[in-house]
Order: C-alpha cells, then sequence, then structure tokens
C-alpha cells in the first residue's frame, strides 16, 4: 500500500521504515535510536500523542493543543503540510555538571501545520518530549495549554503536592513538599501538583513526568483529567497587579490575574513536555533530558564561573562559640566564618538574610563592614556570596549588581520568588544574563525546578524548589525517605540545593524541631552521603564552623567531595527506599550509600573502578547510630576491582568511601 505522504528526510538520512511510518492519514509512528521506544502521533480533529516501550503501553492516546487569543486551536483540526525527521548523534560539554560529556542521541518528528504552526517531537531512549511551535507575525496571547498524560491505569504515584486553588487565583508556592503516595484516582481535589512527579506503571516502569527549556512561559503544573488516571497541564494565569506581602513584604504576590497564561512573540518555540521511561529505578539517578533538551549556553567565557562548597550561616543561627565577641550579623563573625573556609579549602561563604534590610539591598548593617569582609576574604582565597530578596533584585538590580561586583562580591542568592506565572519565569533569565554581565553567579532559592536555564547561563549554579535540610529547623516530618526519593524525582530537573552538613544527628525518638539549634533526622554519615548523592555544583555546609571544627574528621571528608564530576554510576537504588551512586572526579572515585528509616544490608560491587588495588577511606554507621545518629566508624581498607562488599546501613543512615589507587 503506497503511503499517502511522501517524507522529507533532512541531512542525508534516507526513509527508514523503523524510524516513521505514515500508516494512514494524519498519522505517524517515531521510534527510538534502540528501537524499544514508539512515539505515536495522530493528526486529525485532535492532535494526540501515546508511547509504547517494548510493547507495553505507557500513555494512551492524549490530546494537546494551544488556545490562542484570537480563537484559534493550534493541534485541533490540524492539518499536516509537511513532516520530517532527523536522527541525532553528538555529544557536549557539561558545564559544572555531574558529567564531563553528555551523549545526545535521539531520533526526532517534524510536523509542520497549516496556521503558521508545528511540533516537534522527540524519541530518546529513555525518554520522549515534545514542543510546539509558532511562525506567526508580532506578538500572541496563549489563553491556555492543553497537555494531556493519560495513563493505562490507576497507577501508584509520587506527587509534590502542596496548596488549595479553588479561588483560581492562588498560584503562589515556595515549591517544597514531601510527595504523596497515592493512586492517580486519589489526587486531591482543589490542589495542583509542580512537576517533576513520578508514576510506577508497573512491570518495574518508573515514569517522570517534567518540564524543560521554559523560557518566556509560565511553568506547568499537573491536575487529574477527565479520565480519573491521567494528568494535564494548569498554569498560572498572567498576573496583572501585585502587592508585598506577609510579614515581612518580601513576597510579591499577584491579586489580580489576566484570563491568558502567556503574551510572547508570535514566531518561537515553546516549552518542551516529557517524560522519562526507566525500567531500574537506579537509572533515574544519571538522567541528563532536561540538560538535553535545554537551549544551548548562551555564554562564550564560562571560566569565571567557578564552583564550590559554601561555609552557610542561617541554618544553625550564627551559633558559633569559644570566641571572644557576640556571635551575629556583624564583621568579626564573618570573619570567622572566612577563617574556617580557608582552613578547610572552601571557596565561599555565605552571608544570607540581614546583612541588609529585605528591601533595600543598597544599605548595609550598621554593625558589619562589608568591604572589610569581602576584603579580607580576597585576602584568605573565600569569596563572598550575598543573599537578596527577589522583590528588591527586580527593583534595584540597575544599581545592585555592579555595586557588589564591583566591591568584589562573587554572586547572589536570589530568594522568595514563590510563583512560576510568565513574568516569574522570563524574570530568571534576565537576572541571569544580567549577573553574567557583572560576572555574577546566581543561586535562585524559593523558586520553581530547574527547567535548563542552568545550561542556557551556567552562572546559574543552583536551585532550591526542594524540601530541605531547613524544614527540620520547625517540622517533624519524615525526611529520611523524602531524603532518598528525591534523587530519582527532583533531581532529574537539575541541581539541587538542598544544604546538608549537620552535625547533630537524632534519631526518630530523640530528634525535636528546634530553629535556633537544630538537628537532623537520620545519622552523621547519612548527612555525610547526601554530598555524594546530591547534585550541585553549589553545595552548602549548613552547620557552624565551631561544629565542623570539633568533628573534623567528618568535615575533613566533606570538603573533600568535589561539587562536580567527570562520571557518575548508579549502583542500586529504590525510590523511596534506598540509594548507591558513585561519581568521579579524576582518578579519586566517592561512594555514597542513603536509606530511609530501614536498617539494611547492601552489596557494594566495585566492578566500575579500573584494574588495580585502591586505598578506601570509608565513614560507616556505628554500632549505635539507631540510638544515638551521631555514632560512626571511619576506617581505611584496601579495596580491588571488581571486588564486592558488604555494608550495613542503620535507620536513617549511611555509609560513604573515597578511593584512591595505591597499585
Amino acid at each position: 500500500m503506497r503511503n499517502l505522504y511522501s517524507i522529507a528526510l533532512l541531512g542525508t538520512l534516507t526513509f527508514a521504515s523503523h524510524l516513521l511510518v505514515a500508516q494512514k492519514s494524519k498519522a505517524y509512528d517515531l521510534q527510538s535510536p534502540d528501537g524499544n521506544i514508539t512515539v505515536h502521533v495522530e493528526a486529525g480533529a485532535k492532535m494526540k500523542w501515546s508511547v509504547i516501550h517494548k510493547g507495553q503501553t505507557i500513555i494512551d492516546p492524549s490530546s494537546i493543543s494551544l488556545q490562542l487569543g484570537d480563537g484559534t486551536v493550534p493541534g485541533d483540526n490540524a492539518r499536516v503540510a509537511s513532516a520530517s525527521t532527523q536522527k541525532i548523534k553528538t555529544s557536549f560539554q557539561a558545564v559544572n555538571y555531574k558529567k564531563a560529556t553528555v551523549i545526545n542521541e535521539y531520533n526526532e518528528l517534524t510536523l509542520s501545520c497549516r496556521g503558521d504552526y508545528g511540533l516537534i517531537f522527540r524519541a530518546y531512549n529513555d525518554a520522549v518530549a515534545y514542543r510546539f511551535f509558532t511562525k506567526k507575525k508580532g506578538q500572541i496571547t496563549i489563553r491556555n495549554e492543553e497537555a494531556n498524560f493519560n495513563f493505562t491505569g490507576d497507577h501508584h504515584a509520587f506527587i509534590p503536592i502542596q496548596w488549595d486553588y479553588r479561588d483560581g487565583k492562588t498560584f503562589n508556592s515556595s515549591f517544597e513538599a514531601l510527595y504523596h503516595e497515592i493512586r492517580l484516582s486519589q489526587f486531591p481535589k482543589d490542589s495542583l501538583a509542580f512537576l517533576p512527579l513520578l508514576v510506577d506503571v508497573g512491570q518495574n516502569k518508573k515514569v517522570v513526568v517534567l518540564e524543560a527549556d521554559l523560557e518566556d512561559y509560565p511553568g506547568m503544573y499537573m491536575d487529574l483529567n477527565e479520565t480519573g488516571k491521567g494528568l494535564k497541564g494548569v498554569y498560572a494565569p498572567y498576573p496583572l497587579e501585585v502587592e508585598h506581602a506577609g510579614a515581612s513584604k518580601m513576597n510579591l504576590i499577584p491579586t489580580k490575574r489576566a484570563d491568558f497564561i502567556a503574551k510572547t512573540d508570535g514566531t518561537r518555540s515553546f516549552p518542551w513536555r516529557a517524560i522519562v521511561i526507566s525500567e531500574q529505578d537506579k537509572d533515574l539517578l544519571n538522567n541528563d533530558i532536561v540538560l538535553k533538551l535545554a537551549s544551548p549556553p548562551r555564554l562564550q567565557d564560562v571560566s569565571w564561573i567557578k564552583p564550590g562548597q559554601v561555609a552557610w550561616d542561617w541554618w544553625s543561627d550564627w551559633n558559633i562559640s569559644h570566641v571572644d565577641f557576640k556571635a551575629g550579623i556583624n564583621t568579626d563573625t564573618y570573619k570567622y566564618f572566612i577563617d574556617f573556609a580557608a582552613d578547610n579549602g572552601i571557596p565561599y561563604i555565605i552571608m544570607d538574610a540581614g546583612w541588609s534590610p529585605a528591601l533595600d539591598l543598597l544599605q548595609v548593617e550598621p554593625e558589619l563592614d562589608l568591604q572589610t569582609v569581602i576584603d579580607y576574604g580576597k585576602q584568605k582565597n573565600v569569596g563572598v556570596i550575598l543573599w537578596a530578596c527577589w522583590s528588591a533584585v527586580l527593583d534595584q538590580m540597575d544599581e545592585v549588581f555592579p555595586k557588589y561586583s564591583s566591591m568584589g562580591v562573587k554572586g547572589f542568592k536570589i530568594d522568595f520568588i514563590d510563583r512560576d506565572d510568565q513574568v516569574a519565569v522570563a524574570s530568571t533569565y534576565e537576572i541571569a544574563r544580567r549577573a553574567a554581565q557583572y560576572k555574577l553567579i546566581v543561586d535562585f532559592h524559593g523558586v520553581f525546578k530547574p527547567t535548563g536555564l542552568q545550561r542556557t547561563y551556567p552562572n546559574v549554579v543552583s536551585y532550591e524548589g526542594v524540601k530541605g535540610l531547613e524544614n527540620y529547623k520547625w517540622a517533624n516530618e519524615d525526611q529520611p525517605r523524602y531524603a532518598v526519593t528525591i534523587p530519582y524525582i527532583r533531581m532529574i530537573a537539575g541541581p539541587m540545593d538542598y544544604t546538608p552538613g549537620t552535625m547533630r544527628n537524632a534519631s526518630q525518638r530523640n530528634f525535636r524541631p528546634i530553629g535556633g539549634n537544630p538537628m537532623s533526622k537520620g545519622t552523621r554519615v547519612n548527612q555525610m552521603a547526601m554530598y555524594i548523592v546530591y547534585d550541585t555544583p553549589l553545595q552548602m555546609l549548613s552547620d557552624n564552623p565551631t561544629a565542623y571544627r570539633k568533628e573534623q574528621e567528618c568535615t575533613d571528608f566533606i570538603v573533600n567531595v568535589p561539587v562536580t564530576s567527570d562520571e557518575t554510576i548508579p549502583i542500586d537504588g529504590r525510590v523511596g527506599e534506598y540509594v548507591v551512586l558513585v561519581k568521579r572526579k579524576g582518578d579519586t572515585w566517592f561512594v555514597g550509600a542513603m536509606t530511609d528509616w530501614t536498617p539494611r544490608e547492601l552489596s557494594i560491587d566495585f566492578s566500575f573502578l579500573d584494574a588495580g588495588i585502591y586505598r578506601a577511606e570509608i565513614f560507616r554507621d556505628g554500632v549505635n547510630a539507631g540510638r544515638d545518629g551521631t555514632d560512626y566508624k571511619n576506617e581505611t581498607a584496601e579495596i580491588s576491582a571488581g571486588q564486592t562488599l558488604k555494608v550495613h546501613l542503620a535507620g536513617g543512615g549511611g555509609w560513604v568511601a573515597r578511593l584512591e589507587k595505591i597499585r
């Protein structure tokens, strides 16, 4: 039977039936390079996509469209003018990432439709993504976007849900929530989920839903759709009026929103909607899809962007001791932080909230001589990063960035965004661009998940968008389970500023939330393992210098864990239960293992090592770690390539090793 469409293939590609088959009018199949994934696209009354993995339907036919302000709906009654495919296999050097080189291989289908729009579908060996594009003149208004992910059953899922939106206006969030481990049909009414989220589709397969290349467009939330087992996209309407809110007036909250989600250029590509498919949970620990889908770097010179660890003041409430001055937001305290950082090879300190009035970054607290602190740090090769409220940055960016850059500040931690409507998202790109002009790095807090900006502007070195260690200051929650869930879900999106490292570690029985002298749940070694397992080029040491000096051998291990890697290898793990991960920097290997409250006996296979004998410095949970979380054992061992080592993890525990070849 003759095909009804003539397919023009890009480059030197010739037609191959396994790549693209025009099965019948307006139906297309696209396969992944390994042939295991098939994306089926139907272009008719509704544009629909579906996904099959090794014979198992992952996504049932799901309608997608854009709804424009002029009443047209790209995706409905689609008339395909041309279809083309291409095979891509390339690579790029990642900047400040968990591996040096990212292999980027996929097959792509482009459908150009009448009405000046089209869609691009990509099939990777472990993921599927699609995006709309338009080619219209001038500006266009996007009233809504229809994005459906219809699953085949009422599957179990890990869904981060945070707030009630019954009034249709409340789209403000810190994007921090434990996962609701529920069936899809149990999705709470009048609530939204933020991305990424995970669905267990059976046959040992997990699917993570996410988005990428989110620029000048609102972020996508999820709600249950009418099928009762599928999810649909929901977007914050465009903000028309805002006001300063909250006790400190730091939040910039919309009080009036439009009946559309975006006004944007008529010729553009829209964000990628994507799913990651994994047959083994551990493979989710090393996925690069967001970086692959992100826009390429827009900075030619990235040599000035220095990743590293940070001595942080706020979490420990400035609780240094055995000094001859009063601890607090003052010059002497920050000199002490700098001395600690210099003594331990830590390249940065951060001065968190309080160094200036929150809404006026051009003023400095009277007990703090900021220039003296910056100069003192410069003498000791320690850079200073300043905290800043997002609304103040928006108001004062033109003055703040050049002023503090000229003083020697290395970057800003920008907090309390708490929105991802079009205005908020666009601002993160503008902040990144302007900061780069003054060679300032940026750590976004109170912010939505990363979607690739960290590749486009590599001076964006980290994001929060995670329910981090700070929550121990006020909440008694099952953080140990959450801590072994986020590497499989949230961390796929990108760098994650969880802020680990407390030296006060407690069992569930002994834990208390104490804001002025906080502790963590789980063991000391569990905290140490986070430095290996969690990805971020700007990694905090959350406790205070006095505590670290008292625990110097633990501190010595932590500060020698690199914040970027040449290679990442997932060894073992199950979502919400445990994780074992290996990273290599140069010739040195680091192994980190973490568990939830369940004690575990794990076997670690060292076949990832090159042939030879390695000296391993090991920290493991002490025999009494289940009673006293600070109990640990530090020892050394010789490990051969290919050897298997049995390790024990206490409840809420960990295991870490640093390996160097000796012969």
